[in-house]
């Protein structure tokens, strides 16, 4: 998902590094990177030039390449463990006063924060696939987190022409809380035989105009990234949360959605 924000915070006229582990992955987020400004082009989302994005995009492998940032978002998987590391890197690159945001859509920023320096600096910047087209971003208050910086991440939701809303630090925030009991349920009623997929999704698109079902929005999101999360709230919030097995099969399988080519739908 770091290439669609990265993607469209170019695309509202700001420059962009991109931190990738390796050159390979580095050449592969670019190329993500001219890919979602493409389809966002040819959707009416932006008239950017191709030679404006090469030009105000840079994608590299070292961490001290972000010295100068005015803001820095992480989006690694929700692995806690891996967050910390990552915004304990980027914290000694860019200083304890840069704000950075985490696009975590379920890990508790209170447990990002602890014992790192700058945590008054640190809180959720949680975006919403697809980017482009989405309209929000949740801003998430860990206890430590500054009430300028939450002034900044909104004035930074409104340089993307975004809707931020504000929650506090409770597991799966307000929209991952929501949308996972949604997306499992309708997992469950598939694992039923209530009705097949695309009807399933069509109830909601047309019976409560939801822009996209919850099965097709499991595949954009990524089957594996949902069985993380559901994994987690289970832990946090209990068996309300618990995975069907549907979904533990089919990521076992390696039908993670979109990004595999198949999930509950074939992309």
């Amino acid at each position: 998902m770091g290439s669609s924000i990265a993607s469209q915070v170019l695309m509202s006229g700001l420059r962009v590094t991109v931190v990738e582990a390796k050159s390979d992955a580095a050449r592969r987020a670019q190329d993500r990177i001219v890919a979602t400004i493409d389809r966002a082009r040819q959707n009416g989302f932006t008239d950017i030039a191709k030679e404006v994005i090469e030009e105000r995009l840079s994608v590299v492998t070292d961490y001290a390449q972000l010295d100068g940032s005015s803001i820095v978002i992480e989006s690694v998987p929700e692995i806690v463990e891996l967050k910390r590391e990552v915004i304990s890197r980027v914290r000694r690159a860019v200083g304890h006063g840069v704000p950075i945001g985490s696009n975590t859509s379920s890990i508790a920023i209170g447990s990002l924060q602890e014992g790192l320096p700058g945590a008054e600096s640190i809180g959720g910047l949680h975006f919403f696939n697809p980017v482009p087209a989405s309209a929000l971003i949740e801003i998430v208050v860990g206890p430590l987190t500054g009430l300028a910086i939450v002034d900044l991440f909104q004035d930074f939701a409104r340089s993307l022409d975004k809707e931020a809303i504000v929650v506090n630090d409770a597991p799966g925030f307000a929209t991952s809380r929501l949308g996972v009991a949604l997306g499992l349920e309708a997992i469950r009623m598939l694992e039923d035989k209530v009705a097949s997929a695309a009807d399933i999704d069509q109830a909601m698109v047309l019976g409560y105009r939801h822009p996209i079902g919850p099965l097709r929005l499991t595949d954009l999101v990524g089957l594996d990234v949902r069985l993380a999360i559901a994994r987690y709230l289970e832990r946090m919030l209990g068996e309300r949360f618990t995975p069907p097995k549907l979904l533990i099969s089919m990521v076992e399988a390696g039908r993670l959605g979109k990004k595999s080519g198949e999930g509950f739908f074939v992309w």
